[in-house]
């Protein structure tokens, strides 16, 4: 609601409503207080109905973030050689025609356009400065395309193979179940808004089941912690399908009004019984069934996906089993029952007004993001020429780091970053652009997490020279000589287009209001139950345990189980040499490697750890504290050793993700990660990765 009047002093001090930009389900409301021009307070918004005052550690100290001492405030030109981080100041008007010169000079050679790549992910999550004008004008350029796949692409493709859209359980319903399985998730981390509910709904009296490879923060709290090896999630949800069925746990009316495939599920699961199941996924089968009694019994029951379980080879089926499981048990009937995985779906965001897929007039190839290390080292097709980097700092977080640096240090690719920071991408550019903070620039937002649409305003002028990306990209558009209307669209314009303004669920919605209020719900009911009739956005209407698209696209029509492609089932061989999984979720005072140059991070993380099981630190002559190599064919890195049952056995977890340069020895964990690709949505493979561990001074 609206902040009236805003709150005024002799000092010129007023309250801006703003959003959090980065890529969390939370999507906070913000209030920042302005004094005399400058920022001096960032905090949640204690109306909006998921924020309720509270920010994470990290945006609570977003001013650290704004007026950062390291902040880029001014355009920068390579002089010395890349990766050394060496630059020399420029004005924004050279910046702008040298990196259109390269373009044109490109765009007119043989390579053509396709030779020119953005490279952008979620730095920020707002529709404006994520995906408008910037994707117009690389359409419009006629740039290869990028297939933004490094982290939920995966877990989409599985969870709409069988749901239909990212749309589930409201977050605000959680409270009230009686049942919250976690799976693959850590939301005290990540998600910290839901946790609050299910605190809300523990406190109630509710069951709380963490399904996780590692006891994280939140499975400490929760009542039963399972620990399956990683990428054997989908053989768990076989395994609690089976028993559903074998023990009759099942809402038949549900499953006959409002599914499609049953029968054909039942034949599949009879190869996943307990006691297979448990010697898939290393777990005890009486825990198996445990979950699976729990589940059918116990009403509501929600459960909370997430994309740690789809990040490996057979992610998207795995996301894809587990999302069946609410509609056997007919747990989508109650508001507080069901699934989330994302809410993402259920924003009719216009991606056509804001991206304008119409301008691209060259049927250019696509390039995915998870395997520029491969890709940025090929030399045909065309070749690579240029880059341009933004939201993003593929140094850092792409998959098999060696590639990754190999490429970037190419001397004929020309690499543009535009960011708050010099990240270890922007070390190897040949021109530096400063970029804004959400404190100073517009943009407006849909969320993974909730319900509500945000508005951002600026609270504050650029800080130095830095410019919003829509900004960038409306100049670059001029000197390319564009001349059409959509580049000349103030931001304030696009804000307005930036949802179907005819669809159901975007009634009531107006950019006016929106921006002076802050939020506004979607409309959708107070007790929002998707499912609860069925409806599903699937091509049958029903939710699909049988799916027709995967048979055509020759994909296994039914959930099954894809191990690994890196695991002692799948792989012995490699698994002797490297017989270890490692896994490597987000550390608490980061996201991603957004906030982890701040001295926060630092000073709490204090230095790269690795997390080993007391029995294979013994295995290894490892004591806490030892300094470990942790390696694989594909690189090495170093890391202290924290001896600890907190990873299960046969599993070392490294918390990331650790800038390169800020690390001790200029590495992180995707020095040892792969390019591979998922199984459905052709998503990176973080976890899906067998290394060794040797004590430094050891053999190894």
């Amino acid at each position: 609601m609206p902040l009236d009047p805003p709150v005024r002093s002799p000092a010129s001090r007023t309250v801006v409503r703003g959003a959090c930009p980065h890529d969390c389900p939370d999507t906070c409301a913000l209030l920042v207080t302005v004094e005399n021009g400058r920022a001096i307070k960032v905090e949640g918004a204690p109306d909006h109905p998921t924020t309720r005052g509270t920010l994470c550690t990290k945006v609570a100290r977003y001013l650290d973030r704004t007026y950062a001492s390291e902040r880029v405030l001014h355009p920068l030109r390579r002089v010395g050689p890349k990766g050394t981080g060496r630059f020399e100041r420029i004005g924004w008007d050279e910046a702008l025609d040298t990196i259109s010169a390269r373009f044109k000079e490109i765009a007119a050679s043989p390579d053509g356009p396709q030779a020119i790549l953005p490279y952008s992910y979620a730095g920020t999550m707002g529709l404006l400065q994520y995906c408008s004008m910037d994707r117009r004008f690389f359409h419009r350029l006629g740039a290869s395309l990028l297939d933004r796949t490094i982290c939920s692409s995966a877990g989409k493709a599985g969870y709409a193979a069988t749901i239909g859209a990212s749309i589930g359980t409201d977050l605000e319903q959680f409270e009230n179940a009686k049942l919250i399985v976690i799976w693959g998730s850590n939301p005290i981390v990540s998600n910290l808004h839901l946790w609050s509910r299910v605190q809300e709904a523990k406190r109630r009296g509710a069951k709380l089941i963490a399904i996780d490879p590692y006891r994280s923060q939140t499975a400490e709290k929760c009542h039963v912690h399972l620990a399956p090896l990683p990428g054997t999630d989908a053989a768990l949800a076989l395994g609690v399908m089976n028993v559903l069925v074998a023990e009759d746990l099942l809402d038949h009316d549900y499953i006959a009004r409002y599914t499609l495939g049953f029968e054909q599920l039942v034949e599949r699961l009879r190869d996943y019984p307990p006691r297979r199941v448990a010697q898939i996924t290393g777990l005890a089968a009486d825990d198996i069934v445990a979950l699976a009694r729990d589940y059918g019994t116990i009403k509501p029951v929600v459960i909370r996906l997430n994309y740690g379980m789809q990040r490996h080879a057979g992610g998207g089926m795995a996301m894809r089993t587990a999302a069946c499981l609410p509609a056997l048990v007919g747990a989508w009937r109650d508001p507080a029952g069901g699934a989330l995985l994302s809410s993402s779906g259920t924003y009719p965001v216009d991606n056509k007004a804001l991206e304008r897929p119409d301008l691209i007039w060259n049927n250019p190839r696509t390039i995915n993001m998870s395997t520029i290390g491969d890709a940025l080292l090929d030399k045909n097709d065309p070749p690579i020429r240029a880059i341009y980097v933004y939201n993003s700092n593929p140094v850092a977080v792409a998959p098999e780091s060696v590639k990754v640096v190999a490429g970037f240090s190419r001397e004929d690719l020309f690499c543009v970053v535009h960011d708050v920071f010099l990240t270890d991408t922007a070390d190897y550019a040949d021109v530096v652009l400063p970029a804004t903070t959400q404190l100073e620039h517009v943009d407006v937002h849909s969320s993974y997490g909730h319900l509500y649409v945000l508005a951002n305003n600026p609270a504050i002028a650029p800080v130095g020279e830095a410019k919003p990306n829509t900004e960038v990209f409306r100049l670059l558009a001029e000197r390319m000589g564009f001349e059409e209307r959509c580049f000349r669209e103030s931001d304030e314009d696009i804000a307005r287009h930036a949802f179907v303004a005819t669809h159901p669920r975007a009634e009531g919605l107006d950019w006016e209001t929106l921006r002076q209020e802050g939020w506004q719900r979607l409309n959708v009911p107070a007790q929002f139950a998707p499912f609860a009739q069925g409806n599903f956005p699937t091509p049958s209407g029903k939710c699909e345990f049988y799916s027709e698209t995967l048979r055509r696209q020759g994909i296994d029509p039914l959930p099954t189980y894809t191990p690994p492609r890196e695991s002692a089932a799948s792989n012995p061989v490699l698994a002797q040499r490297f017989p270890l999984a490692m896994i490597s979720p987000p550390a608490r005072n980061a996201l991603n490697s957004s906030f982890a140059n701040l001295p926060t991070f630092l000073e709490s993380e204090k230095t790269p750890r690795l997390e080993i099981h007391p029995d294979d630190a013994l295995a290894r002559g490892i004591a806490s504290g030892d300094k470990v190599r942790v390696f694989n064919e594909r690189g090495a890195l170093v890391l202290e050793a924290r001896v600890t049952d907190r990873a299960r056995s046969g599993v070392v977890v490294a918390l990331s993700i650790w800038w390169r340069k800020l690390s001790p020895d200029g590495t992180n964990a995707n020095m040892v990660t792969g390019q591979g690709l998922t199984d459905l949505g052709r998503a990176a493979t973080f976890y899906d990765c067998l290394v060794e561990v040797a004590r430094i001074g050891n053999p190894g």
